[in-house]
């Protein structure tokens, strides 16, 4: 008797994962027993089943290596996994008003966000190839189905298919990546793959291995040359799914890759920072200036996602612990903008529908002023304008990238953050100075409260900043070091 509760108690780095197991297993059984087509108490159930699991990250920390050595927790994993947590619960508390019309009213919905949240707290803790491919699967086939889950619509269907071609695509090149990585340092595990490297030394073999792993991961953060699928996806999905894609997913591979190259490659840090370094490079300046040209309002925040991981990498480049802090920061303060921003879109709504086109939020001011209030201080904030959130995001990342002497790097950074402000502005241009062309609807109040956190987080940023998600970005990155 002593032994199991022993065996169970030493199960504790796991325990978030497994409550959040049971729970989308248990409320999957709700929703098949209620049988209803809206099932408003699995939705509100699954928020509040993702509260608990990051307040047991938060309340319980616990750190240690489990499952073989497959499974790590530390301060950095459980930092990552409240951001994941978070934006997950937001984008289901997003899908929630008119949730019949984006199709997300289906029980399966909220289910299907649970899974995939639970294959990303996966991948944040994979302390292994193995269990950092089953994380990222359990993930990406949640999300496959998830883009086309409004089957009656042509584009979401089309979205979801795009997605799942080219997501097979990136995890063969991942799991080809990582079979050359097993046969030239003979270890899945990556604390083992490390020595093996120091050790052994590097081979061409192995740096092959490295490139195609990191081309995987690079799908998944949507940093080209691998961001091909994301204009597409993020305007043919319903809105919901499309603030989903562009929050939690985001921040799990954005982990992975950190600790990947941070810590299993740091032996061959010159030749990981050459990868990195080029995917910042061709992210930041394709946003800057394919975004222009946009006129749907989903391609835009598409391309400035891309833009914003290309930003986050440029604090990787360095390979330094206040790289990483960079990145953290940038992550927590990237899902408040995006969320809020997200809110803002749904809640722009007339009577044919959601607005799609940035022509339709002519006048947007003079009709839901604290909508257009809060999205012009969200697009100054992904500006990156002083005293926002969003500046102190970039600061960060800068700072790291010229510590480590890569002044190139945050020039051409800065110069794609100038170019970028154009079609930010041109949103706030038309909300302001165009005439009104549509009579907009009556916002629902889940929405406002998450309009209004998000704007309280962006714009009280610079009145806390030091603490306290500077610390906490600080100790988590310590963990790595």
């Amino acid at each position: 008797m002593n032994s199991d509760v022993t065996d169970f108690a030493s199960l504790a780095p796991a325990y978030p994962e497994m409550l959040l197991a049971v729970g989308a297993v248990v409320l999957l059984l709700v929703g098949v027993f209620i049988n209803k087509e809206r099932s408003l108490l699995v939705s509100y159930s699954a928020v509040v089943l993702l509260v608990i699991v990051a307040a047991l990250v938060v309340l319980q920390p616990v750190d240690g290596v489990l499952f073989n050595g497959v499974f790590i927790a530390d301060g950095f994993a459980r930092y990552m996994k409240v951001l994941v947590l978070g934006g997950s619960a937001f984008a289901l508390m997003l899908a929630l008003p008119h949730a019949v019309e984006n199709g997300t009213h289906k029980f399966e919905y909220s289910i299907l966000v649970l899974l995939a949240t639970l294959g990303m707290m996966m991948m944040v803790s994979a302390n292994d190839l193995m269990s950092l491919y089953i994380g990222l699967e359990l993930q990406s086939l949640a999300l496959y189905v998830l883009a086309a889950i409004k089957r009656d619509d042509s584009r979401a269907t089309e979205a979801g298919l795009k997605y799942f071609v080219l997501g097979a695509l990136s995890s063969g090149m991942l799991l080809y990546g990582a079979s050359l990585i097993y046969g030239f340092t003979g270890h899945t595990n990556l604390q083992q793959i490390v020595l093996a490297i120091a050790t052994e030394g590097r081979s061409i073999g192995l740096i092959f291995g490295v490139v195609f792993l990191l081309a995987g991961i690079a799908f998944k953060i949507s940093a080209v040359p691998f961001h091909m699928w994301t204009p597409d996806v993020y305007e043919g999905a319903p809105t919901p799914v499309t603030a989903f894609f562009a929050t939690a997913p985001k921040v799990a591979a954005m982990s992975l890759m950190v600790r990947l190259v941070i810590d299993t490659f740091q032996p061959i840090a010159h030749d990981w920072q050459q990868i990195v370094i080029f995917l910042s490079i061709a992210s930041m300046v394709l946003a800057a200036f394919a975004a222009i040209g946009q006129k749907s309002i989903k391609r835009l925040i598409a391309y400035s996602s891309i833009g914003h991981v290309g930003f986050a990498l440029v604090g990787l480049s360095s390979g330094s612990q206040g790289g990483v802090e960079g990145v953290a920061v940038y992550m927590a303060i990237y899902i408040a903008m995006t969320v809020g921003l997200f809110a803002c879109i749904l809640s722009l709504r007339t009577d044919k529908g959601y607005v799609e086109n940035i022509d339709e939020l002519a006048g947007a001011a003079q009709t839901r002023p604290f909508v257009a209030a809060v999205m012009a201080i969200l697009m100054f904030s992904l500006i990156g304008m002083p005293p926002l959130a969003g500046f102190f995001a970039k600061w960060q990342v800068f700072l790291a990238a010229i510590d480590a002497q890569l002044y190139v790097l945050s020039v051409i950074g800065m110069l794609a953050s100038a170019i970028s402000a154009f079609y930010y502005l041109r949103v706030v241009k038309v909300m302001y100075f165009d005439e009104p062309v549509h009579e907009f609807e009556a916002v629902p109040a889940e929405l406002n409260i998450i309009m209004a956190v998000s704007t309280f987080l962006i714009v009280t940023y610079f009145f806390t900043v030091g603490s306290p998600l500077s610390s906490l970005a600080r100790s988590a990155a310590g963990s790595l070091f």
